[in-house]
């Protein structure tokens, strides 16, 4: 348990070093991402669905410069809303949407309990809370509800916690996307996104900071494609846009 911890502080450490250093330009991107193509997944199933109305993002180690590299790729008419789990401590969050905002063509801001779901807006989950989709008070639209409720998998926030919301609420009309990050908060909240039709993304392992989170995705077989970082808008925009 205290080996555990201890990954965690260090992990953490290392999203916050990486927070300061998204509002620097990064230098030259790998260029080998552009020669990578998209990796489908001949084990992965491929239930029928139909257009995603949601798209759901768990990363870790890594995140703050993955993210403002793919979200910025997103249009200003995406057409669905985006949510985010980004592990990071309280206060750190608010200034990661703030960033992430001035470079997306899509809205992007830290989730405040009881707001809806809206097209073309991206909602990071506060640190050191737990962000769920629950439903409106008309039982038709989609909120987001902001609780107090423990860490899993050590993470609060928790990828795992937000997807099992999206499969329940989004049956058939999701895309889950796992990116870099240790260990493997999200693999089981996206089999059940899986198995309830949504289609999963990964980031692969040449691109990722810590090949942890998506590598378990993988190796689970639930991945439908695995595509370099500067690829996954362009799959994003193929689910959404069906």
């Amino acid at each position: 348990r205290l080996v555990k911890a201890f990954a965690r502080r260090r992990e953490i450490s290392n999203i916050l070093r990486e927070q300061i250093s998204t509002t620097q330009p990064r230098g030259k991107d790998l260029l080998r991402e552009q020669a990578l193509g998209v990796q489908h997944m001949k084990g992965a199933m491929r239930p029928k669905r139909t257009k995603s109305e949601v798209v759901a993002i768990g990363v870790s180690t890594g995140g703050p410069n993955a993210l403002s590299r793919m979200l910025p790729k997103l249009p200003p008419d995406l057409g669905a809303p985006v949510l985010v789990v980004q592990h990071m401590p309280p206060i750190f969050t608010q200034s990661l949407a703030k960033s992430l905002n001035s470079k997306c063509a899509i809205e992007v801001a830290e989730a405040v309990d009881g707001q809806p779901l809206s097209n073309n807006v991206a909602l990071i989950a506060p640190g050191g809370k737990q962000m769920k989709v629950v439903a409106g008070a008309d039982g038709k639209s989609r909120i987001v509800r902001i609780t107090d409720d423990p860490p899993e998998n050590s993470c609060k926030p928790s990828a795992d916690y937000l997807f099992r919301s999206v499969a329940h609420h989004f049956v058939g009309r999701a895309t889950g996307v796992i990116m870099t990050g240790m260990g493997s908060d999200g693999t089981l909240g996206l089999k059940l996104m899986k198995r309830n039709g949504a289609t999963v993304i990964a980031q692969d392992e040449a691109t990722c900071v810590v090949y942890g989170m998506p590598k378990a995705v993988v190796d689970s077989g639930i991945a439908d494609v695995v595509v370099p970082l500067d690829r996954i808008s362009e799959e994003i925009l193929k689910t959404v846009r069906n």
